[in-house]
């Protein structure tokens, strides 16, 4: 892409802007929300004269990122390392090799809970049967009991 296009790309989407409540419907959260993510310096949309919040497709992509690592389990701070701050213009393979090595992070993470859970879920099938063993053994004896009292 050459230089114009860039510029003209970039005049496209400064002219695309929504409002917090616009956005916040598109992404089905709260301005609430927003508001905090933008409080930890994860976005930054821009103001109107007025001071009335305009967030663009950048601000959008980012929510959208933050939204994303949320649902995979990631904590604020580890989702800011990754994106980078609002105010910083992270270089494109730093961010990958980051999101990279979080997510080798988090895959590992969750492949030792899978192990802890299977072995819990074997411990709890274990005691599950020990105890319709011995309601068996009970119900048994009960039945034998009741037929030596009736003779």
């Amino acid at each position: 892409m050459n230089k114009r296009e860039e510029t003209t790309q970039k005049e496209e989407e400064n002219s695309i802007a929504w409002t917090i409540s616009q956005i916040a419907d598109q992404l089905d959260i709260s301005t609430r929300t927003i508001r905090f993510y933008e409080e930890k310096g994860l976005i930054q949309p821009n103001r109107t004269a007025g001071n009335q919040r305009v967030y663009t497709p950048r601000n959008k992509a980012r929510l959208k990122l933050i939204l994303r690592g949320k649902r995979f389990g990631f904590s604020l701070d580890e989702i800011a390392e990754m994106i980078g701050m609002a105010t910083a213009d992270p270089d494109e393979l730093q961010q990958i090799e980051k999101s990279l090595r979080f997510g080798d992070a988090k895959l590992k993470q969750i492949q030792d809970r899978k192990k802890e859970l299977e072995l819990l879920e074997q411990d709890i099938l274990a005691t599950r049967q020990k105890l319709l063993n011995r309601i068996s053994q009970l119900k048994l004896q009960t039945n034998q009991t009741l037929q030596e009292e009736k003779k």
